[in-house]
């Protein structure tokens, strides 16, 4: 969904019938073409935004003055996942969840493929910022809020019903440490590397010696449970309007996975942990786990009191951002290293301060 919080300049709708016509003009008239065609829907304006993993997303204003979402699919080749996931937000905005509403096409559908664009169209969440290094202050509680019911939801989705299983299995160490020690390798074998390149090689020599810390901290997690889940629940895909959570976007296709890893993936935000002082962040995450508990009742203690364990373990044990300049070069630039700094720091920082956290939360949570 549009992260922005006011209009951005607008381009023309329809793209210039010059020779010298842009890659980009033309796929903003055919972005138009498939918006008559499949949902009947006049554009006045079409204005490109920062894009998504896997789309290109537009700002579109019609012709009524209503402002939409779309998203632009690059390949038709895995459209059932991509509508499974819309099903997925659908589900959850059903059951009362914050989510942005896709918009059916002419014949129904949530995606519309046979168009000159595969493309979904979705409510405008206008006047919005992400969460992404933004938890503050009645923020903790918002966010607890709207992942409680997100999960309460989710724990009733057909796909799978809500397991228990082995907590020391959230995370493969065995597979991250050869992860590494790939990685080590093939830095080693560059013949020279850059500023950040030397950083992360450093990073991942860490983190490859600290695995083992890791692991003793998995080993003596009770069961916890496995659900089906929003799949990428990270500050970019949460969207605040003031101090509310206006929508939780971005859902991927339903797939079970460890609940308390969830709810850590957003409360251990790394630049929301680093931009406070150690005391302030963990008030802010007790104050998320008491407003999820309020909202889903159901809830395992256990899900709560471990997942900055288990969010710490998740976090050195991948290798992104550090392995992204081997693998996919082409993306890195100055807001990923960044990040790359900061999720490494605030990992660090949590597994050293992890026992004394711990029982601060527990003490909140009794």
């Amino acid at each position: 969904m549009s992260t922005a919080s006011h209009q951005p300049a607008t381009k023309p709708v329809t793209a210039p019938s010059t020779p010298g016509r842009t890659a980009e003009g033309e796929q903003i008239e055919a972005v138009a073409d498939t918006l008559v065609l499949a949902y009947g829907l006049h554009p006045a304006d079409i204005t490109r935004i920062p894009e998504g993993t896997a789309t290109d997303n537009y700002a579109v204003v019609d012709q009524a003055g209503q402002r939409h979402f779309a998203k632009v699919y690059r390949t038709r080749e895995h459209l059932d996942l991509e509508r499974a996931s819309v099903e997925l937000s659908e589900y959850c905005a059903d059951g009362g969840v914050a989510t942005a509403r896709a918009t059916r096409t002419r014949e129904h559908e949530l995606i519309a493929a046979q168009g000159p664009l595969p493309i979904s169209l979705w409510s405008y969440v206008p006047h919005t910022e992400t969460a992404e290094g933004g938890l503050r202050g009645a923020r903790w509680a918002a966010v607890g809020t709207a992942m409680g019911r997100l999960h309460s939801r989710l724990g009733t989705h057909p796909a799978a019903a809500p397991t228990l299983e082995p907590g020391a299995a959230v995370c493969d160490v065995a597979a991250s440490r050869d992860r590494f020690e790939r990685l080590i390798h093939a830095y080693q074998q560059k013949p020279r590397l850059g500023e950040f390149e030397t950083w992360a090689l450093q990073a991942a020599r860490e983190r490859q010696a600290i695995l083992g810390d890791v692991e003793r901290t998995l080993i003596s997690l009770p069961q916890l449970t496995v659900q089906i889940l929003q799949g990428d629940m990270a500050g970019p895909n949460l969207l605040f309007k003031n101090d509310e959570v206006a929508a939780i976007v971005d859902f991927r296709p339903p797939a079970p996975g460890y609940l308390a890893w969830e709810i850590a993936r957003l409360g251990c935000d790394p630049k929301s942990v680093l931009d406070n002082s150690a005391e302030n962040w963990l008030t802010g995450y007790t104050d998320l786990t008491l407003a999820y508990r309020d909202a889903n009742p159901k809830a395992s203690s256990d899900d709560l009191l471990f997942s900055l364990r288990v969010g710490c373990a998740a976090m050195l044990c991948s290798a992104f951002p550090l392995s992204v300049p081997v693998e996919r070069p082409h993306i890195v630039d100055a807001a990923l290293e960044a990040y790359g700094q900061v999720r490494h720091e605030a990992a660090l920082m949590l597994l050293d301060r992890l026992p004394v956290m711990e029982e601060a939360l527990r003490e909140t949570l009794r």
